[in-house]
């Protein structure tokens, strides 16, 4: 059989690191026995070899409670075994952040997050905002990575790195991709009772940085994040 689809470029590359960039939409992982990984429910796209998926339980009571409380945790599994698995989410862009310590932390938007080394530390964290919270749709609760290892991110279109260090820096909630942990955003809102009836602007509600760190933003919203998709 002949075709321009068995040429070498959409071949799978075959090497045995732990993370390869299949093309800038789909990434190709390496899975040992004595190296699992996390990733969100719904990323992977295909594997080769013995490779076991199963849902990743609480490390800690704090964190089981959180899970239970908001559904955030409930969409990561445990992957094991030996093989090969692809990750890829609604052909975005994918990049990779090495985490190279503790002082490394990183906060990511749980619909922007494909993979992340087993050894990596998460952590479910809430972004205060009160009504405006509500009102965002998503972005209110999302993981802290930290520690030494890789994770891979998913960005719908080429992203944006903004420096928020030097005035203060707003984004909308569904297209903030990840940020510096010290950040800390709080949800800025301008709310009024014609937003709730269908009368206000559509940006009313938004991420507000400021300090040292930065903001990755996607030319794109994510729709609201469903734990169970």
């Amino acid at each position: 059989m002949r075709s321009e689809l068995f040429s070498k470029r959409n071949a799978e590359i075959q090497n045995q690191e732990r993370w390869t960039l299949q093309s800038n939409k789909m990434l190709r992982t390496v899975i040992t026995p004595n190296a699992p990984m996390i990733a969100t429910k719904g990323a992977m796209v295909a594997y080769q070899g013995d490779v076991h998926f199963a849902h990743q339980g609480s490390k800690s009571v704090g964190q089981f409670m959180k899970k239970a409380a908001t559904g955030e945790g409930g969409n990561v599994m445990k992957v094991e075994g030996h093989g090969e698995v692809f990750f890829a989410r609604e052909a975005s862009n994918i990049f990779m952040m090495a985490l190279e310590g503790q002082q490394d932390s990183l906060t990511v938007n749980t619909s922007n997050l494909l993979a992340f080394d087993d050894a990596l530390n998460w952590e479910i964290k809430r972004i205060k905002g009160g009504i405006g919270a509500m009102a965002s749709g998503s972005g209110l609760f999302n993981l802290e990575l930290n520690g030494v290892g890789t994770a891979a991110i998913c960005c719908k279109g080429e992203p944006m790195v903004l420096d928020c260090s030097q005035q203060p820096t707003f984004v909308d909630p569904q297209a903030a991709v990840c940020w510096s942990s010290s950040l800390a955003p709080q949800i800025k809102t301008d709310v009024s009772v014609g937003t709730f009836f269908g009368r206000g602007s559509g940006e009313s509600v938004q991420l507000a940085f400021h300090g040292p760190g930065f903001v990755v933003v996607q030319p794109a919203e994510n729709a609201v994040y469903s734990a169970q998709a």
